[in-house]
């Protein structure tokens, strides 16, 4: 059985389950080897965020854990024809991780198939790499976006050339399909 090309899934503590987990399975389905990336090779806790009826902020609950098959500085670009940045509250901590930051600036010089779900987008703006990009993000990270020169579109599918974004994990089912006919396009 030949090698299924590799795509990274990048997560840290408090990622958000739905949104790490749905476009895990969905990459898996499509014939893709979802590789999931963290600070360090290890089990790391995922979360469950809601805004319940009453609420004004988010609630947080355990989700599963999920393990890392390749911490940051081990990723070679190269290797990998794709990359997702999961939401929950890990981007927030991991974005300044030196090795996320280079690896987050060759996929985008690339032109290399991006994913972008809910906080994930504070990952690219830490890294420079948003400036004219239009993306959609949850309403509580369109500051992150636009003070690093980003465009915030309140959609649940946001395409902007090789990037791919929606807002929560709500629009799974929007935005994750055509991420992966890009990928699907990119090994054609």
């Amino acid at each position: 059985m030949a090698e299924r090309p590799k795509v990274l899934i990048v997560v840290g503590d408090a990622t958000e389950t739905l949104d790490t987990m749905y476009p895990y399975y969905r990459l898996i389905e499509a014939g893709f080897q979802p590789v999931v990336a963290a600070p360090e090779k290890r089990k790391y806790q995922m979360v469950m965020h809601e805004v319940k009826p009453g609420w004004t902020i988010t609630k947080e609950w355990e989700g599963y854990t999920i393990d890392a098959d390749v911490s940051f500085a081990e990723i070679d670009p190269d290797h990998y024809i794709g990359i997702m940045y999961s939401g929950g509250r890990a981007p927030e901590y991991i974005r300044y991780d030196e090795d996320l930051v280079r690896v987050t600036k060759a996929f985008f010089a690339a032109g290399k198939p991006i994913a972008s779900v809910c906080h994930g987008v504070e990952i690219p703006a830490y890294a420079d790499c948003v400036k004219g990009r239009r993306m959609a993000t949850v309403e509580k990270c369109r500051f992150d976006l636009e003070v690093c020169g980003g465009i915030f579109v309140n959609e649940p599918c946001v395409i902007d050339g090789n990037l791919v974004s929606g807002r929560t994990f709500h629009d799974n089912g929007h935005y994750v399909g055509p991420w992966i006919e890009l990928l699907e396009q990119s090994i054609a």
